[in-house]
């Protein structure tokens, strides 16, 4: 397995593979792996990927004035560890120095579905994660990009980027990776005491057993949680939707203590 930290280093490596007819696979990371980025790793090969780069960057321009950037978990030694064992074939551990260059001043802004959702709460969040992903996808040059469900706003607006950008690559979308408790996986759930992963599994058993918006929210702050938003939206234009049903998605941001999660249901 390969490491790369300097990123021209890895553009001219992927490049010169691709025209050699390697498919690659690029699987964006903010580190603090889990299963659920492994099921990503094995989603690549499922896809029948020749090279596939794992990136680890915990994006500094994702996160807000007020969020948990500084204290996001990083494990560099054991992500390189699960990154091998998963089969990877390069792990891509740039700086945020090397990522953005002084006076950087050039970003990538998406204007339609960033704007509600976890984009209405977190601004600048989406413009964060479409200028990073743009960046990612020229330097890793892959055939296709591996993303989790979990995170399906983001899907959406980083597919909106490829089509309206013109990238050439496919996006794919891995199914959310649960506890068996239910919880969805995510490196923020190493912020939660006992007590507040008990409050968590609210989320997932609501979105289970959803009957409504109203009781689904009733049900989150019966346990504990302060609900951020309980939303149902068109899977694919994240227009708000009054009933679900087929096509569309019902998406829930809620805190669990100071740590804020989200999960969904695609109908």
């Amino acid at each position: 397995m390969k490491i790369f930290r300097d990123a021209a280093k890895l553009q001219k490596w992927s490049g010169a593979l691709r025209r050699k007819g390697a498919r690659i696979a690029l699987v964006p990371t903010m580190g603090c792996l889990h299963e659920g980025h492994i099921s990503l790793i094995e989603a690549a090969k499922r896809r029948g990927a020749d090279e596939i780069i794992v990136s680890i960057f915990v994006n500094p321009v994702q996160f807000g004035p007020n969020e948990d950037y500084a204290k996001y978990p990083r494990e560099e030694k054991a992500d390189l560890k699960k990154c091998r064992a998963a089969g990877a074939t390069a792990v891509f551990l740039p700086t945020p120095e090397e990522m953005y260059m002084p006076g950087h001043s050039v970003y990538v802004d998406e204007e339609s579905l960033s704007k509600g959702l976890c984009g209405g709460r977190r601004p600048g969040h989406f413009r964060g994660v479409c200028t990073v992903v743009a960046k990612l996808f020229n330097i890793a040059h892959p055939d296709f990009a591996v993303f989790g469900q979990k995170d399906f706003q983001q899907v959406q607006v980083v597919k909106r980027m490829v089509r309206d950008l013109n990238f050439d690559l496919d996006v794919v979308v891995a199914p959310i990776v649960r506890e068996k408790s239910g919880l969805a996986k995510s490196s923020r759930n190493t912020y939660l005491s006992e007590k507040e992963r008990k409050m968590a599994l609210a989320i997932s058993e609501g979105l289970k057993e959803f009957r409504s918006l109203a009781g689904l929210r009733r049900r989150l702050e019966k346990a504990g949680l302060k609900v951020d938003y309980v939303e149902c939206v068109d899977s694919e234009t994240l227009a708000a939707r009054k009933r679900p049903g087929r096509g569309c998605t019902v998406l829930v941001a809620a805190y669990a203590g100071s740590t804020r999660l989200i999960d969904n249901r695609v109908f």
